[in-house]
């Protein structure tokens, strides 16, 4: 549990963070599924693309103040290449890796699962910019950290407990074992998103970068070991 500070916690930062999270999650869950365009990021990409685009514009507007005083950030020869060979990795991936592996076929007598197993490329268009929005929202919370001057160990407790406990939410989109998993990464990801995004120059991109490669290893997991 995160250490006693003697500052006060930034609740109102927290509680922007948490009406961002929670509303995004209820238009994804409720609201587009009632008009017609909740059938999943892979077949409606573009459309699930664009809601979270929308999200991460307003994240941007809400947090901007926080953003702008971001040290850690150099826009740079070296921030660019990172990007470039990210940019890449993924490409890779999704190109030549993803494809070796066919979709599960699930059979009526298992639990239905979720929209991971079966997957396609267009799944990480839209899930990409889920993550560039969530990645956001974890910058607004250690930034609002730091700036009341928590040491970097207390900011990775708290982090760890809020973005952890945040994936308990999961329960009402996935089964209880996939929330389990992810609640488990998730708090261990906490933990170290601080120390890459205060300490590591350009962190941000090593941040995502992580966060990313988690669900391109889920999914290869899932289809190597339930492929039949």
């Amino acid at each position: 549990m995160p250490q006693v500070a003697q500052q006060q916690p930034p609740f109102g930062i927290l509680a922007k963070i948490a009406v961002i999270w929670l509303l995004s999650d209820i238009g994804f869950y409720i609201l587009l599924a009632l008009i017609g365009n909740g059938s999943g990021y892979s077949n409606d990409p573009v459309e699930m693309a664009g809601y979270y685009l929308l999200w991460v514009g307003i994240a941007l507007v809400t947090f901007w103040a926080l953003y702008k005083g971001w040290r850690m950030v150099k826009v740079d020869v070296s921030m660019f290449g990172i990007i470039a060979l990210m940019v890449a990795l993924i490409a890779c991936y999704l190109l030549f890796v993803f494809p070796l592996f066919p979709a599960i076929q699930w059979t009526p007598l298992l639990e239905p699962p979720s929209e991971l197993p079966s997957a396609s490329q267009w799944y990480f268009l839209p899930k990409s910019i889920e993550i560039m929005l969530q990645q956001l929202l974890v910058v607004a919370m250690v930034l609002a950290f730091d700036a009341r001057k928590y040491t970097l160990r207390e900011i990775s407790d708290w982090s760890a407990v809020l973005f952890g406990g945040a994936h308990l939410l999961l329960v009402f989109g996935l089964s209880f074992s996939y929330m389990v998993v992810f609640t488990l990464v998730a708090t261990a990801a906490g933990f170290i998103f601080p120390y890459l995004l205060l300490r590591v120059r350009n962190g941000f991109l090593y941040a995502y970068t992580l966060h990313w490669t988690f669900y391109a290893v889920i999914i290869t997991l899932i289809r190597i070991l339930y492929v039949h």
